[in-house]
């Protein structure tokens, strides 16, 4: 039973690598222009040391610019772990067996688990759908989220030399997910993924009428009524529709950059022992990592059940 439900699974890391390429696509391009100018803006003198006093940069860094195409750390870590993760599908794919064991094994339980959670919220129809974006946006964030708590990523890269120190100016590296580029690509291309899939679960009228239709048995007058309440009703959802992506990519950039901020501030609170003092808000990072990858699924999820749930709306009770 694990095997088919694997095998839909391998192309899952290649999406998670055509996110991280959207992400560039979304948003490096529009942020080029006010990237560069801050980075020269910091090297005339009193400006420099800025960044050491105000933490982590709200704005991913531009390291390289190959036939005029910007390439920010942000995006070289999200190439890093998709590329990481397909090549661990790969060798976990490599030679497939009846009893598996090793990297197959764990991709089996991963994967397998993972699909029976969405099985149990959106219902089996549902998941059989979607569950390869769902999978994929898990793995990826979480991935993400915990390759930039590897010690290096933000502290590897050019500076300069000042009273405190060596004070890095443009990191190498950069969380992913910190860059609000990146969650905001994610979010949008849930967005598309959800119009099409409310459109081929319930049809273009059938979704106009789950906005604005309404809903219950009713006549006369009150008929009359709930038309007009359900309709006003309806256009409040579409404003709320059209903020969805805006605040699942704010949401999980937020944490994720506040977490990377508070490291660096614990790694400079005693002078001396900054390898020490971070080591338990590790352990919490790893937590809150593992929290905003469930948090971005799960509400993914339930946006696109609550659109499509008189499809899904019996088969969801019954595994509920």
């Amino acid at each position: 039973m694990k095997v088919p439900i694997y095998r839909r699974s391998v192309p899952l890391f290649l999406i998670a690598a055509l996110i991280s390429i959207s992400a560039s696509l979304a948003g490096t391009v529009r942020a080029e222009s006010k990237t560069a100018p801050a980075i020269s803006e910091q090297t005339p003198g009193v400006a420099i040391p800025e960044p050491a006093g105000h933490g982590l940069s709200t704005k991913a860094v531009e390291i390289a610019r190959p036939f005029n195409f910007p390439i920010t750390n942000s995006m070289v870590v999200s190439w890093i772990v998709a590329l990481g993760l397909i090549i661990f599908a790969q060798i976990a794919t490599r030679s497939m067996k009846q009893v598996p064991r090793g990297a197959q094994n764990f991709l089996e339980w991963l994967v397998e688990g993972l699909y029976n959670f969405m099985v149990g919220i959106i219902g089996p129809h549902l998941a059989k759908r979607t569950f390869w974006f769902f999978a994929s946006i898990f793995l990826f964030i979480l991935s993400a989220n915990w390759v930039g708590l590897v010690p290096g990523v933000g502290a590897i890269g050019w500076g300069h030399r000042s009273d405190h120190g060596f004070v890095i100016d443009q990191p190498l590296f950069r969380g992913a997910n910190a860059d609000v580029n990146m969650t905001l690509a994610m979010a949008l291309v849930f967005f598309a993924a959800w119009i099409v899939w409310a459109i081929r679960e319930v049809g273009p009228m059938g979704f106009l009428k789950e906005l604005f239709a309404p809903k219950g048995e009713s006549t006369g007058i009150l008929r009359v009524l709930m038309v007009v309440v359900f309709f006003a009703a309806g256009c409040l959802e579409v404003v709320s529709i059209l903020f969805r992506p805006i605040s699942l990519s704010f949401r999980l950039y937020g944490n994720i950059f506040a977490g990377e901020n508070l490291l660096e501030a614990m790694s400079k609170l005693v002078p001396g022992f900054g390898w020490l003092v971070p080591i338990p808000f590790y352990f919490l990072e790893l937590v809150m990592g593992l929290v905003q990858a469930l948090v971005f699924m799960l509400l993914t999820a339930v946006f696109t059940m609550l659109i499509c749930q008189h499809e899904s709306e019996g088969p969801a009770a019954a595994h509920g």
